[in-house]
């Protein structure tokens, strides 16, 4: 059995364990949040290096890419450090892989028709595989980034422009606090409505669970969500909000949808190799190997 730990910096309300079999492979998949306490998940990782088979590091990115160039979180890099045995993954080496599969599978099998759908991405340069595929399948697209991550009124609408921004914003993000764009810890928890035009005119609200529940309005009718990292309690949020239809990009793992991190770090304890020297193909493979397919629920 290969045993997967994610430490995140989010919630530790959010913690949860599972065992579950995929393809031949049997894994147990921990989540351990340090309520954004960044020495305690230093502290973890060091306790649990080359006991486990595989990290991932949650509530947090290691790496951004614009365009061709990887950028590196230098606050993330300070803990994936601590690592010294065990692989480390942050989810980004699969996001593109994976949310591109989605878009495709939700096509391919008549659940969704892109062409035309007003889409929200609430923050697109962390995720942008899945902008290109909404992007190339005909949707109408809002990218929340400067809305959501800096609180700037300012929608993107075109995938140039998105890249753009990335190629700007990227060398100077990759430096600052985590904390001073993206929720952790038991900011995690707070909602804070914002922005809520742009919520309601969307049919579909895709991208960061943590960004879609922390600003989304109170009440949204007839809409569908396209996410990951959901629990039951998240779940229950989204009925009582309205919404109709609920796409998690990772599948149910224990009664919950778990982060790209740790779908990750399941691929890289399966093939032995370093995280490095997986590839796209390799990526896609092993997902259709291990039968990975998004969890799809109706919560009306």
């Amino acid at each position: 059995m290969k045993h997967i730990v994610s430490i995140s910096l989010g919630s530790a309300a959010r913690n949860h364990q599972a065992i579950q079999q995929f393809g031949d492979e049997i894994f147990c998949v921990e989540r351990i949040g340090t309520d954004g306490d960044k020495a305690r998940a230093i502290a973890l990782i060091k306790e649990l290096d080359g006991k486990v088979d595989a990290f991932g590091l949650g509530g947090t990115d290691l790496y951004i890419y614009a365009g061709n160039k990887k950028y590196t979180f230098r606050e993330s890099e300070k803990i994936a450090a601590a690592a010294e045995k065990t692989p480390i993954v942050d989810g980004s080496g699969i996001k593109n892989t994976l949310e591109r599969s989605v878009v495709n599978f939700l096509e391919e099998e008549q659940v969704i028709n892109f062409k035309d759908k007003k889409v929200l991405l609430v923050c697109g340069v962390d995720r942008f595989g899945l902008a290109e595929a909404l992007t190339e399948a005909g949707c109408r697209m809002v990218f929340g980034d400067l809305m959501f991550g800096m609180g700037v009124p300012l929608p993107i609408y075109t995938l140039s422009g998105l890249s753009g921004l990335a190629r700007v914003i990227a060398p100077v993000i990759t430096k600052l606090p985590i904390a001073m764009f993206y929720p952790i810890g038991s900011r995690q928890n707070e909602v804070s409505p914002r922005f809520g035009r742009f919520f309601q005119e969307a049919d579909i609200i895709a991208g960061d669970f943590h960004y879609i529940r922390r600003y989304m309005p109170h009440r949204l009718r007839n809409k569908t969500i396209i996410t990951n990292t959901v629990t039951k309690e998240d779940e229950n949020f989204l009925k009582e909000h309205g919404i109709n239809l609920l796409i998690t990009t990772t599948p149910e793992i224990g009664g919950r949808s778990f982060g790209t991190n740790i779908l990750e770090g399941m691929l890289v304890a399966a093939t032995g190799k370093k995280p490095e020297e997986l590839t796209a193909q390799d990526y896609e493979h092993n997902l259709k190997l291990f039968g990975i397919k998004p969890r799809i629920k109706n919560l009306l």
